[in-house]
């Protein structure tokens, strides 16, 4: 199975891997990766993968069958390749800001109003967050989000730890999503922020709030108590 090097180090941009499989010439499986598979509403993450001087973009990264699949533009690379690795920073990095920032505010909608998440989608330009909220209206929105942004001015480090389940089923506030945990991890991953957040996590994230910068809502909907939904950016 690839070793997933993003769940240890997100600030990873370069590194050595073997190709351990290719399928029908672009869909190819690394010994160990630091690219993100599409999951959690965070996107994948693009780049290079390099092999003699020769740069074969990655345009998709998923997970089937436990396995990281990365897709490439061309053909050319070949089981036993011994190659180097490049992630499109850039793009990384908004997405880490955004998910921490999610992370942030999902901590506040659940303490303060009982919120689950129901959904999220983070793009380049926003990010979207559903919920349950029964005791909804925007200005409550509005204030968490300004809690939200006065928290972030505290410069809080944003750490990572591991619980096992049984750990993780004592503490029902670590899995902050309405579907619940799934039925096959026995070890969690969990992303903690100072002393005021922890939560099962598989993404990526900044190591200080402070990187997030400031968040602004654009758009809030009501579509019922139990699909609430809002949009926002970070500046």
């Amino acid at each position: 199975m690839t070793e997933a090097l993003y769940m240890k180090d997100s600030y990873l941009k370069n590194w050595n891997a073997k190709v351990v499989s290719v399928k029908d010439d672009k869909y190819i499986i690394l010994d160990k990766t630091a690219f993100y598979p599409k999951g959690g509403g965070q996107p994948w993450d693009e780049g290079y993968i390099i092999k003699d001087g020769d740069k074969f973009k990655v345009v998709y990264v998923g997970k089937f069958s436990g396995e990281i699949s990365h897709e490439v533009e061309k053909p050319g690379l070949k089981k036993g390749d011994l190659v180097t690795c490049e992630i499109d920073w850039e793009r990384r990095y908004t997405y880490m800001r955004y998910h921490t920032a999610c992370h942030l505010v999902s901590n506040l909608l659940f303490r303060r109003a009982n919120a689950k998440i129901t959904g999220n989608q983070i793009e380049l330009d926003k990010a979207r967050m559903d919920f349950s909220m029964e005791d909804y209206s925007p200005e409550k929105l509005h204030t968490y989000v300004n809690e939200a942004n006065e928290i972030i001015q505290k410069n809080l480090p944003v750490t990572i730890g591991y619980l096992s389940r049984e750990e993780v089923l004592q503490k029902p506030e670590l899995a902050r999503l309405a579907i619940g945990l799934p039925k096959n991890i026995k070890e969690f991953r969990i992303i903690k922020i100072g002393d005021i957040d922890e939560q099962v996590d598989g993404g990526t994230h900044v190591k200080n709030l402070n990187e997030i910068g400031e968040i602004e809502i654009i758009k809030t909907v009501n579509k019922g108590k139990n699909n609430r939904r809002m949009y926002f950016v970070i500046k």
